[in-house]
């Protein structure tokens, strides 16, 4: 008889065989790894920041690979890991991942090789209230909450070619946003107004001091939305509100708490900002007061947090922590901050290592470029290790104090209020400003070069044999600083422009202009043009190329065939070749930014208002032709006619031959009908197998009705469609202004009521 193991004994065998792997996987890692997501969940910023070894397993809860972005989970505890390997995952996959920590808003993991073990269930998703993931108590872990789909959008990544959904969700709590791995636009407009519950990955968004200032969820799949409640109506049925009576609409009920909090004041604005520092953090407060307030003082201030955008914010969680509705209280005792020293690097540049310094009070060293005046502020703009940034002294209310003016050039201590233009530390280096408490904050430390105009009349008293050579030398050498130093300053206010014109209205070939002019101006005014692929050219071209060496620099498209081209032409004289090769670079980089955003812009402005299926202009587009004609015939007591059309048995069609055969019948309809109207009528498609004509010049019904019998002959002859023979029919309704209606709306409604008339006429 032979030995077998009772049924508990084979219960455990998979048990000791887990326990057994989990050992060996422990042993065979190197003395000192992290093979534990505890382990390094608990780990400090610094010792993360030490780049420890790491082995562990986990359930990977979300990856976006093209983003190098992994979220993997055991049990409650979950981590983000930088995936720099290319491998397939999906969620379930249980995973075992190698690599080094790093410091971030928590430890993460930079992964060196990840191997799949299997596949597995998910962990379930831990329910999430607002509250708890601004402070970052779930980060990484895959949750499920509850809210009201506010947006949905497609946008395309910065890493790959592709269009993801971006949902922002209002909760209990605020405000956050969910990512979708999907291009489904149908889908997402279905979803608007829905109360749904969500399950993704827990992430939040971050200023350059990593500390979180939203909420993202990172979802995979459609099945992990549920639709809890349908939203009472389809949005496009609501009625239309007056532009100027929109804030009837407005509703908000605000549950924040009031805070308070503790620190130095290093700045003030009577009437409308305070900072308060406290160690490395600093909070700009906004204020009505306007009380004697001490730089120096400790003093207490109360109000509501909120997120502060800036301009050039990528979205509302890219902002900064900030006080409202404050009220201020100085308790009267000095304890003065002194400020950090710091690099233009160390301002500008902040990474994702939580080292920002913005609205910190900061010192640096530069060099004085331009010196403007202006009414509600003044503004030097300064140059530290070859960058320009702005010292800005805001004049107090009521008041215009005299500029401290320095000569050009020196070199100053300036002091004041970091203030960045955008807060994501993802994003690399940002432009940033020193905010200036008074004219005391600039410090000369170096006077200017010593090759000056007062000390060469110094030197002319004192060697009179060499003046005219050490002078005019001087003299010299120092304006060509000045100049460059000002053309440096210049040229940066001038690319500005030309990037706000490419992000504004301004037509493509204005922003063209100023490009060349750019670039001529970067070249001592050397003749440059563009020459775009449509064969159009824009700039100064050369008059007499033949004598000139002209240098052509392609203007390449991100995919596609090349844009054009940037053209400049030198004097067989002009030597500095690096000059002329970077200049034409950063004419070509923004020529391309240019005609590229033109180009979506006129595509998205075409989708808009065509069909594009037939080409034809859409019911948005028919819409505003209508209410032109409304306009004009009320002003001029003229007539037009609307003629509605809906193709009979359409539906057959595709029944019986398929879809695609339906949507060439529907263009070879679109061409015939087309060709049947005069120059200024109009032919739309609005929608699915319906279209309308607008008659724009009628002197009665009866021009109506003869366009509408052309209209109707289209169908005499069959159609051709492929390998197929259509017999077609439409059924045809009209309505005349101001006979038949005074409005669109009754107008339209007159058409497709005589349309459905002669349609179950023909049943």
């Amino acid at each position: 008889m032979p030995v077998g193991l009772c049924s508990p004994m084979k219960k455990l065998i998979p048990i000791f065989a887990i326990l057994l792997g989990w050992a060996a996987a422990a042993w065979a890692a190197p003395p000192g790894t992290l093979t534990t997501l505890r382990a390094i969940s608990s780990l400090s910023k610094v010792e993360a920041s030490k780049g420890l070894p790491v082995t562990f397993e986990g359930t990977v809860t979300y990856y976006r690979g093209y983003e190098h972005q992994l979220f993997v989970q055991d049990g409650d505890l979950a981590v983000f890991v930088l995936a720099t390997v290319d491998t397939k995952l999906v969620p379930g996959d249980r995973v075992l991942v190698k690599g080094t920590t790093r410091e971030s808003f928590h430890a993460i993991a930079v992964s060196q090789d990840v191997t799949v073990l299997h596949h597995g269930a998910l962990p379930s998703p831990i329910p999430a209230n607002f509250g708890d993931l601004i402070l970052g108590q779930h980060d990484c872990v895959l949750v499920k909450m509850r809210g009201v789909i506010r947006a949905a959008d497609l946008v395309w990544s910065s890493q790959a070619p592709v269009r993801s959904a971006t949902l922002q969700v209002l909760t209990d709590g605020g405000y956050i946003e969910a990512v979708l791995d999907s291009d489904n636009q149908k889908a997402l407009n279905n979803l608007l107004d829905d109360e749904v519950e969500i399950i993704g990955a827990a992430g939040g968004e971050f200023d350059d001091k990593m500390q979180q200032t939203g909420i993202v969820l990172h979802v995979s799949t459609w099945a992990n939305i549920k639709i809890l409640k349908r939203a009472n109506k389809n949005l496009w049925d609501l009625p239309v509100t007056p532009m100027h009576r929109i804030m009837g609409g407005y509703r908000v009920q605000d549950f924040t708490s009031r805070i308070r909090v503790q620190g130095v004041i290093t700045y003030y604005q009577p009437g409308s900002a305070v900072v308060l520092q406290d160690g490395g953090r600093s909070l700009w407060i906004r204020t009505n007061a306007d009380i004697p307030l001490r730089i120096g003082d400790l003093a207490d201030a109360t109000g509501f947090p909120e997120v502060l955008v800036t301009d050039l914010a990528r979205s509302a969680n890219d902002g900064f922590f900030t006080l409202t509705h404050s009220e201020i209280k100085d308790s009267g005792v000095q304890a003065p901050i002194a400020p950090l020293h710091v690099t233009w690097q160390q301002l500008a540049v902040s990474g994702d290592l939580g080292v920002g310094h913005h609205f910190d009070l900061v010192s640096i060293d530069a060099e004085v470029a331009v010196q403007e005046r202006g009414g509600a502020q003044d503004e030097y703009t300064l140059v530290a290790d070859g960058h320009t940034f702005s010292a800005i002294y805001r004049h107090p209310s009521g008041s215009l104090t005299e500029m401290k003016q320095f000569p050009l050039g020196s070199r100053v201590r300036v002091t004041g209020i970091c203030t960045v233009h955008n807060s994501n530390p993802f994003g690399g280096p940002v432009p940033f400003d020193i905010l200036l408490r008074s004219f005391d904050d600039i410090e000369v430390i170096k006077g200017p070069s010593l090759l000056n105009i007062r000390n060469l009349v110094l030197l002319v008293c004192l060697l009179l044999a060499i003046v005219a050579v050490v002078g005019g030398w001087g003299w010299k050498l120092e304006n060509k600083v000045r100049r460059q130093t000002v053309a440096l300053a210049a040229l940066e206010r001038r690319r500005s422009r030309i990037l706000v014109d490419i992000n504004g209205s301004r037509p493509l070939a204005e922003i063209l202009e100023k490009i060349v002019g750019m670039v001529s101006s970067m070249l001592d005014g050397a003749p440059c043009w563009c020459e775009l692929a449509n064969g159009t050219t824009v700039g100064n071209c050369a008059r007499e190329p033949h004598s000139l060496e002209i240098v052509r620099a392609k203007i390449d498209a991100r995919s596609g065939p090349a844009l054009g081209a940037l053209l400049a032409a030198f004097r067989p004289e002009y030597r500095p070749v690096a000059r002329r090769t970077e200049a034409l670079a950063d004419g070509v980089r923004l020529a391309t930014l240019a005609i590229e955003t033109r180009r979506l812009y006129s595509d998205l402005r075409h989708r808009s208002e065509f069909d594009l299926l037939t080409e034809m202009p859409n019911r948005f587009a028919m819409d505003k032709r209508l209410d032109l004609l409304l306009e004009e015939a009320r002003q001029n007591s003229g007539i037009f006619g609307l003629i509605y059309i809906d193709l009979d048995e359409f539906k057959q069609v595709n029944d019986r031959y398929g879809h695609r055969i339906g949507d060439l019948y529907l263009q070879e309809v679109a061409v015939r009908m087309t060709r049947q109207l005069r120059g200024g009528d109009m032919l739309a498609r609005l929608g699915g197998d319906e279209f309308a004509a607008l008659v724009s010049v009628v002197h009665s019904r009866s021009d109506v009705e003869e366009a509408a019998h052309r209209l109707q002959r289209c169908f005499d002859a069959p159609f051709a469609v492929e390998d197929c023979s259509l017999h077609g029919a439409a059924s045809i309704g009209i309505a005349l202004y101001p006979e038949d209606g005074h409005t669109k709306d009754s107008l339209l409604s007159v058409a497709d009521a005589a349309m459905y008339a002669v349609k179950n006429s023909k049943r």
